[in-house]
């Protein structure tokens, strides 16, 4: 009886580096369309964007769960894993642009408004959840 296998070894390490490439490549995405420096700002001490940021980011780590328990191979996961993304950036934007007229959330954020922060972090996990679920077919 084998349990572990050298190729179910290395579809591991595929999966890992595969996920994590996806979520390196998100935050890239999500940085990009970031008007100041997340990083500064959290090595400064800004709850607000360290909320705001990993909200997102544990959005993304959803939705690349749901891709890889729904996937039929690695390039499956890896293209629905992209679609995913990119789902969850245009949902964001709704939130900020469409949903949230008068509000500049950016600037909130920025200025370290831990409501702002904690509504972002709270709205990355939902539109992460329905991103996943609709991923499921």
């Amino acid at each position: 009886m084998t349990f572990i296998t050298l190729d179910s070894i290395l579809s591991f390490l595929a999966h890992l580096g595969t996920g994590f490439a996806l979520i390196l490549i998100g935050l890239v995405v999500f940085a990009l369309t970031t008007k100041y420096s997340e990083r500064k700002l959290i090595k400064a001490g800004n709850v607000a964007v360290a909320l705001k940021l990993w909200g997102k980011a544990l959005g993304l780590a959803i939705v690349i769960y749901t891709v890889w328990a729904n996937s039929v191979n690695l390039l499956d996961a890896f293209i629905w894993g992209i679609v995913g993304i990119l789902a969850q950036v245009l949902a964001f934007w709704t939130f900020e642009y469409v949903l949230t007229p008068g509000v500049n959330l950016e600037k909130e954020v920025e200025n370290g408004n831990l409501a702002v922060g904690l509504s972002l972090f709270s709205a990355s996990l939902v539109v992460g959840i329905i991103v996943a679920a609709s991923l499921t077919y």
